[in-house]
């Protein structure tokens, strides 16, 4: 491991990225490595930090590019121009042998790839740090992609991850924000991501799951699994052949409607999120294509489905208030709703709060709102949210990056699209068809069965309670975040609090003895036992103050 972190930073140092590291004292030891490290030529270090650091990520490896992928997804915690810098990092790798891809594939269907399949390319149609993709045909001549995982990656990312793990664990000890950066859990969220991202029968699952959404949709197609012809190490889909969204020329070329397709694209991204709840979450123009035979109603074609989010049911309903509130600059509403939703601590006040949204949302509105973009205004909503201790699941975070995709592909396609006007009638129409009456009624018709069975017990948890309260044996458990981070507290100021009553007591112990106890030998006229309390005195002390 020694070399790799060696190798690591040099490279640091060689990009000069101090700047992205840390401004802090205990990182400048980088700094003093440039009295070793050969200095960046001009054209590097000219450039933005950003471009530096993707530079940097790309000469470590595939590895450390799809770590760099996953990290620019955490806007709360990196800059704005690193993050977006992150996000051009290409996943291209060179591609590895065609003979052992079929070694691999034979190996994990259990069969030899005649038995499986009718033809097979070994010259791979792509190639990427996880996985490549080659071309084949099925014994009835359906026409397939097969995806398989590079060999030794498991190993690869196991090794990698281990060297992630103890540079964030030296971050948690050393750096000054750790307690807010969290980097162990930057760390545990980059592991589990790329865990999902090897089991490509979990990533067949979410193809077939998100198929099953949009079956006949106008909208958006998504390849069919090949479920007898896939495994945790292979994958096949059905090929499918369209145009790259960011292909404009293409596009035009082919007749293609861009605003339309444009605003289909918005329209998507509320429909998995509100209608759906699953939706897919590396939507950028590499896995986007376009339905080249439809011109006038175009149509995505969606591929790579390795990471694709979900929202808990009350996430779900606190964002799409937020959002609906937003719609109609209703600033006190979204207060409310990051107070209510527990995003935030209830002892952060409602008008401080409000103020603050305001300060950040009404210099938006003052341009036409075509120009706003919605993505960037949520982003700095959360930012901004931040400073009253705003705490967002990973969930939410890949939202936030997602939306940023689909708002990026939609003004590539039409700079001037309405992405308000797009999103607002859109979210409106489902989250009526979510909550309305006629919701509400399903709803209550599929607790019916719940509360009849539970109807018979009622009497007795009836008279229980009341039994209870007039014996009064009746015992209250309260359960809140506030609640707990005020026990957390406790607990980290307990140990505290007894070495310095410790060390006080013993003072006075040092003090008293040395006034009263006139019979104990002394040296140079201090009491023996007085000498001994004093030092257990100041021991205490000073593991106080290195605990705090």
């Amino acid at each position: 491991m020694l070399p790799r972190v060696l190798r690591i930073a040099a490279l640091l140092v060689r990009y000069r990225l101090d700047d992205v590291i840390d401004d802090a004292h205990r990182f400048r030891l980088l700094r003093w490595a440039r009295l070793v490290v050969p200095r960046a030529p001009t054209e590097i270090a000219s450039l933005p930090r950003g471009e530096r650091l993707v530079l940097a990520l790309t000469e470590l490896g595939p590895i450390f590019v799809k770590f760099g992928q996953i990290l620019s997804t955490r806007r709360d915690l990196l800059p704005a121009d690193i993050a977006d810098a992150l996000t051009a990092l290409q996943d291209k790798v060179t591609p590895f042998p065609g003979h052992l891809a079929r070694a691999a594939i034979e190996q994990a269907l259990g069969a030899p790839i005649g038995a499986r399949y009718a033809a097979f390319d070994e010259t791979p149609l792509a190639s990427a740090s996880i996985a490549q993709v080659h071309a084949a045909q099925l014994p009835g001549g359906r026409e397939v992609v097969v995806k398989v995982l590079r060999p030794d990656i498991r190993e690869r990312i196991d090794r990698d991850i281990d060297l992630l793990r103890a540079l964030g664990e030296l971050a948690n000890r050393v750096h000054p924000n750790a307690d807010k950066i969290r980097p162990l859990d930057v760390v545990a969220e980059i592991e589990s991501t790329l865990l999902n991202e090897l089991d490509l029968q979990r990533e067949g699952a979410n193809a077939s799951l998100l198929r099953r959404n949009f079956l006949d949709s106008e909208d958006l197609y998504v390849p069919e699994v090949f479920w007898s012809h896939t495994s945790a190490g292979v994958l096949t889909l059905e090929r499918v052949r369209g145009i790259p969204v960011d292909d404009l020329a293409a596009l035009d070329a082919a007749g293609i409607d861009r605003l339309r397709l444009a605003e289909k694209g918005v329209q998507l991204f509320y429909t998995q999120v509100f209608r759906d709840n699953f939706f897919h979450a590396d939507a950028h123009a590499g896995n986007i294509w376009v339905d080249a035979s439809r011109r006038d109603n175009p149509r995505f074609i969606a591929l790579d489905f390795g990471i694709m989010g979900t929202l808990s049911e009350q996430d779900q309903f606190w964002l799409a208030e937020n959002f609906l509130a937003l719609f109609k600059q209703d600033y006190r509403r979204i207060a409310e709703l990051h107070l209510r939703a527990g995003w935030m601590p209830a002892t952060v006040r409602m008008d401080e709060l409000e103020s603050a949204i305001r300060a950040v949302c009404e210099p938006y509105f003052t341009r036409p709102l075509s120009e706003i973009s919605l993505a960037a205004v949520i982003i700095k909503l959360f930012q901004t949210a931040r400073r009253y201790e705003l705490t967002l699941q990973p969930q939410l975070i890949l939202l936030q990056k997602t939306l940023l995709n689909i708002e990026g592909v939609g003004r590539l396609l039409h700079p001037q699209i309405d992405i308000w006007a797009t999103a607002k009638p859109v979210l409106e129409r489902i989250w009526w068809k979510r909550r309305g009456p006629r919701a509400m009624l399903k709803r209550l018709r599929q607790r019916v069965p719940e509360w009849l069975a539970a109807a018979p017990d009622m009497p007795q948890l009836a008279h229980s309670y009341l039994e209870q309260v007039t014996t009064g044996t009746l015992q209250l458990r309260i359960a809140s975040e506030d609640l707990r981070r005020l026990e957390a507290n406790s607990r980290r100021g307990s140990p505290l609090a007894v070495r310095l009553t410790l060390g006080a007591t013993f003072a006075l112990c040092a003090v008293g003895l040395q006034v009263f106890d006139t019979q104990t030998l002394r040296v140079g006229g201090i009491c023996v036992w007085a000498i001994g309390a004093a030092a257990i005195s100041a021991i205490a002390f000073v593991s106080a103050l290195r605990s705090r």
